[in-house]
């Protein structure tokens, strides 16, 4: 399957689906804050399994309590495609009040 870049609707279009995040530049970027170091801790190691699932990474950050994450598409210049969305709304899933852990 070929991964095309999206344009600026769809972006905007799929980011009016996923409160929170927002577009930095040409990646997709959401900051998660957490109760303590270790939710923050678990969250990263569950983020880096759907990863992995996904074949398809982000940059982390984990600080005290708060993870940061970045993604887009390296395969095709860094753009933002399908693939970075798909990923976002998996972390999502996995954030504390948001569905299931």
């Amino acid at each position: 399957m070929a991964v095309e870049p999206l344009s600026q609707k769809e972006i905007e279009d799929r980011l009016a689906e996923l409160p929170g995040w927002s577009l930095e530049g040409d990646r997709l970027a959401r900051s998660y804050r957490l109760g303590s170091h270790f939710a923050a801790t678990a969250m990263v190691v569950h983020i880096a399994q759907v990863q992995e699932e996904l074949d398809h990474h982000s940059d982390l950050t984990l600080g005290y309590n708060t993870i940061s994450l970045t993604v887009n598409t390296h395969s095709i210049g860094g753009a933002v495609t399908e693939l970075d969305f798909r990923l976002a709304r998996r972390v999502e899933d996995l954030a504390p009040g948001h569905g299931a852990h």
